[in-house]
């Protein structure tokens, strides 16, 4: 620490000592290079000392920034190590030398040197362009910090610091222009306002971008990581980039779709993270129950059923009247009561859905506590497959269509 502050008091004074002695040594120069081609040589020497000067600064930045950088190190926080990194010092560093020549030049050179004035204006737009890059380095730490933090990444921000970047681009070249043509950046603004119109047509993309990222991240519409479906654009899948111009899906068929983040605002789309994080995905299927094998049970099926233990929860009063799909639904009720995957706390049930040409649709309708795919459909498929197996011993068959099997059958039986 002791040693980068020994610099800065030293370059400091060095500074202090210019500002009081350029102007003499200028002055010096041309009392004592009075001799024909003097004058080229008193600009080379003037030259050379504001580059030496530049150059010593920019390494004295550095060394400055360095002891930033142990300040930072020394807090608790961790913010201020993800935005003034190496990558941002080193941008703002290079501002030194640039500042120190914009500085030094009107104190070596009249304003009517030709050249002291274009190293003075070549010189600003070098102070533009770095500044420029050491805000956008900074705008880029700042998305960075917040990528790296789980509960601020899956926001749609990425649009928001993009349009910050643009925003900064797009002042510098403001007011470089400005410098280009010796108007004011007010002036600038003014005749590009006249062309408003077109320049709402080339970035209407970029506009509405913005817009819809700032709705979907107000709204938590869309997250990185959100599992979505988007139908309109044959989207399926998740999330992996929200920009200011796209949002990437990546399907489930490992294809990636892009969409603009305008049309999830205007269009609907599906997000599934809800169930995700509710750890519950719904299951809701039927099966389809022939009519004509709906019937009432003879004593001797009920006595079956009841010593497999499948009448609980039946009243058992009259048991003539008991009906075989009643019993039915009662039965696969309790099983899904006895499923641990099976979420008991949300609602769960059997119930007749109108009937249709195709049979009497009998729907099992429940949840589940595992989302993922295949471990989800592995749950959904033993459960029917248990439904389907256990179904003919209440006397119940599940319709279907006539196979070309079944017309063998019957035709064998014809003959």
């Amino acid at each position: 620490m002791g040693q980068w502050l020994h610099r800065l008091l030293f370059f400091t004074l060095i500074m202090i000592t210019l500002a009081f002695t350029l102007e003499n040594f200028r002055a010096l120069l041309q009392n004592n290079l009075s001799f024909p081609g003097g004058s080229i040589l008193t600009t080379v020497i003037l030259l050379l000392t504001i580059a030496a000067a530049s150059v010593a600064g920019y390494y004295v930045a550095l060394t400055i920034l360095k002891g930033v950088a142990w300040a930072v190190e020394w807090t608790d926080t961790d913010w201020d190590d993800d935005l003034i990194n190496e990558k941002f010092r080193k941008a703002l560093s290079q501002l030194s030398p640039a500042i120190i020549i914009a500085w030094m030049l009107p104190r070596c050179f009249d304003d009517d040197n030709f050249l002291a004035s274009t190293i003075n204006i070549l010189t600003s737009f070098y102070i533009i362009a770095v500044s420029c890059r050491a805000l956008n380095t900074l705008v880029d730490n700042f998305f960075e910090a917040f990528a790296k933090r789980e509960k601020l990444s899956t926001y749609a921000i990425k649009g928001i610091f993009q349009m910050a970047k643009l925003i900064i681009i797009g002042i510098g070249i403001i007011i470089a222009l400005s410098l280009l043509v010796g108007k004011t950046p007010v002036a600038i603004l003014t005749t590009l306002g006249a062309s408003a119109a077109i320049l709402m047509l080339v970035f209407k993309d970029t506009v509405l971008g913005l817009v819809a990222s700032i709705q979907l991240t107000a709204n938590s519409m869309v997250r990185k990581g959100d599992w979505i479906k988007a139908e309109k654009h044959h989207a399926n899948g998740e999330v992996i980039d929200i920009s200011l111009t796209t949002v990437k899906i990546k399907n489930w068929d490992n294809s990636i779709t892009t969409v603009p983040p305008y049309s999830l605002v205007s269009d609907s789309f599906q997000n599934y993270q809800a169930m995700r994080n509710d750890r519950a995905r719904r299951v809701m299927r039927a099966i389809y129950v022939d009519a004509s094998s709906v019937r009432f049970l003879t004593k001797e099926e009920l006595a079956i059923l009841r010593d497999k233990g499948w009448l609980k929860g039946i009243d058992e009063k009259d048991e003539s009247m008991m009906v075989n799909l009643r019993i039915f639904r009662n039965y696969l009720e309790n099983f899904l009561e006895n499923r641990p995957e099976v979420r008991t706390d949300l609602t769960y049930m059997v119930r007749q859905l109108d009937p249709t040409p195709s049979g009497l649709p009998l729907e099992i309708y429940f949840y589940t506590s595992e989302t993922r795919w295949k471990p989800f459909e592995h749950i959904q498929s033993d459960i029917f497959d248990h439904i389907y197996a256990v179904v003919s011993l209440f006397g119940i068959r599940i319709f279907q269509t006539p196979s070309g099997f079944d017309l063998t059958i019957v035709k064998k039986l014809d003959n």
